[in-house]
């Protein structure tokens, strides 16, 4: 699985089942806090999105007036995309969001649901934080949503996590400590006795892991809650929203 591109991973199949409308992480209790969020750090200026998909959230952006580009490296995602809004709406790149350019400058580049871990290396995600930079005028902000290594849970042998189950669903992460690897698995199933599995592989990143990546490209650390909402991060919390920033010029 750690040989497998990221273009294979998100190909037409995962494409066509990415969108949940109304439920899962398109659930208006999710989305909306994280647009509602979004637009308030853009200020009024333009966004940039990495690993923009099908549009889950650029899309509602864009309806709020923020001006919204992307980065996706997956064409089927993107052609998911155009059946919701066009080019012009949403003007898309198709490549790697560790070194491929917008043209433009922006208040604002983002990162949600965990996908600065779709890069596999500690080098490419370094080199994402820099391509954000790159793309930011003095003062902007680079977001970041990323999910908390759940390594506490692993007792002395034991290489997996459950991370949620629910009635037609349990999702699951293995663990590779060494590498700093992980594969999460996604079981779907109804009352029959087949279930359908989705796997992609991960580098996962430490908080204070994530600061550093910052502090080369040039950030600082403006924030950490560990919701859209505001909600105070502590020890225990499952994911942050962490938010940098570059110097303002004086």
């Amino acid at each position: 699985m750690g040989r497998m591109r990221q273009e294979d991973v998100w190909d037409d199949e995962a494409a066509d089942r990415y969108d949940t409308p109304g439920a899962g992480m398109f659930a208006p209790e999710v989305l909306g806090p994280t647009v509602e969020r979004l637009a308030e750090l853009a200020g009024g200026g333009a966004a940039l999105e990495f690993a923009v998909g099908t549009g889950r959230v650029a899309v509602p952006l864009a309806a709020r007036g923020v001006p919204v580009s992307g980065i996706e490296l997956s064409r089927p995602m993107v052609r998911r995309l155009r059946t919701k809004v066009d080019e012009a709406t949403v003007p898309v790149v198709v490549g790697d969001m560790a070194s491929d350019t917008v043209p433009g400058e922006f208040s604002l580049v983002y990162l949600v649901y965990n996908t600065i871990s779709n890069l596999l290396t500690q080098a490419e995600q370094v080199a994402c934080f820099r391509n954000a930079a790159r793309h930011l005028a003095p003062g902007g902000r680079f977001v970041i949503e990323l999910w908390v290594p759940e390594l506490r849970k692993l007792p002395m042998g034991q290489e997996a996590t459950v991370w949620l189950t629910e009635p037609g669903y349990i999702g699951l992460d293995t663990y590779d400590v060494l590498r700093q690897r992980v594969v999460s698995h996604h079981f779907r199933f109804d009352g029959s006795t087949q279930a359908r599995l989705f796997r992609s592989p991960h580098r996962y990143i430490w908080p204070a892991e994530l600061d550093l990546m910052g502090q080369l490209a040039g950030f600082e650390l403006e924030s950490r809650h560990a919701d859209w909402s505001g909600t105070e991060f502590t020890a225990d919390s499952r994911s942050h929203v962490s938010v940098y920033r570059l110097p303002a010029p004086n």
